[in-house]
């Protein structure tokens, strides 16, 4: 929304368990965004872009920097259910497993399993530009 409306924006994660523990730190998370934050305002962004921040669910500590990485790839099993209602009339239920991510070297989720913070840039235009121009000579 920020990058819409002109601003630099942060998206900025912890990456949890799917179950949170009741006492949960978002510290290492929120010193992180105002680290970033601040260098985002010294340094600016391009237009249309904003960064994706991922930060490791671990101890303060035992979190080793950050790296800049692309976007990896995201695995979802799901799975959808007919089931009944009270009524007796059918719906279905999508459900499955809690997605995962693939930890190749230099993605977003590889950093994260090395114990790294994840800063990704990403953009809103989802174009892709050279089979954009291969398509055009269908017409």
């Amino acid at each position: 929304e920020a990058v819409i409306g002109g601003v630099p924006g942060l998206a900025i994660s912890l990456d949890s368990p799917e179950h949170l523990p009741t006492e949960t730190d978002y510290g290492p998370a929120a010193r992180a965004a105002r680290k970033i934050a601040a260098r985002v305002l010294a340094e600016g962004l391009p237009p249309n872009t904003l960064l994706n921040i991922n930060v490791p669910f671990l101890p303060e500590a035992e979190i080793k920097g950050w790296q800049v990485t692309r976007q990896g790839l995201r695995v979802y099993k799901d799975q959808l259910d007919r089931r009944t209602d009270p009524r007796g009339r059918p719906y279905f239920w999508i459900g499955g497993e809690a997605p995962t991510g693939v930890p190749d070297a230099g993605t977003d989720f590889g950093a994260l399993a090395q114990g790294f913070i994840s800063i990704t840039p990403l953009q809103l235009d989802l174009t892709d530009y050279p089979t954009l121009a291969r398509l055009r000579a269908w017409e």
